[in-house]
């Protein structure tokens, strides 16, 4: 279904939120009334999830991956380029401040007109990335500011697996 990710590895089932019995309360920066909360499962048309390297280019490999799933979902070009950055600071934050395993999740919401885009993690590391201990203070650290300039809700939810930090963005038609 998803030919331009077929190289990629397979969506796989999130069994955490199969068996949810509702959402759950996030810790969440930006709220807009109801929209602070993660899917339910009843809310999702489509639900799926990708199993990411751990490395310098994981964020390339989930634009990849985004932007086919988009394409799919037929959702327009201003959402997808939101999403695509929103997908992009959040796995880049998960490789250089993160544990791995990373995972991504994208899932569209049953009216359409909002996804959800989540990057689960296993929590803090120890040390810094690669690219941010190779850089000055100055030249980093504006990530989150993306996400809350384009998403209508973001947060943080802790798990037993790590981390997962979501934004939910408005979707717009062709």
């Amino acid at each position: 279904m998803y030919a331009a990710t077929e190289n990629l590895m397979p969506p796989a089932v999130d069994a955490a939120a199969a068996h949810r019995s509702g959402p759950a309360v996030p810790r969440t920066t930006k709220t807009s009334d109801a929209t602070a909360f993660p899917p339910s499962p009843q809310s999702r048309v489509d639900d799926l999830t990708w199993l990411l390297t751990h490395c310098p280019q994981a964020p390339c490999s989930a634009r990849r991956i985004t932007a086919a799933v988009l394409a799919e979902w037929h959702l327009g070009l201003g959402t997808a380029e939101a999403a695509l950055l929103v997908v992009s600071e959040l796995v880049t934050n998960a490789v250089e401040h993160a544990q791995p395993p990373v995972t991504l999740h994208l899932h569209l919401e049953r009216a359409g007109s909002c996804i959800w885009v989540g990057v689960s993690d296993g929590g803090p590391a120890k040390n810094k990335g690669l690219w941010t201990s190779s850089c000055a203070d100055d030249e980093h650290g504006r990530g989150l500011e993306v996400v809350n300039a384009l998403a209508t809700a973001h947060g943080t939810r802790s798990h037993s697996g790590g981390i997962t930090h979501w934004a939910r963005l408005l979707t717009t038609g062709v």
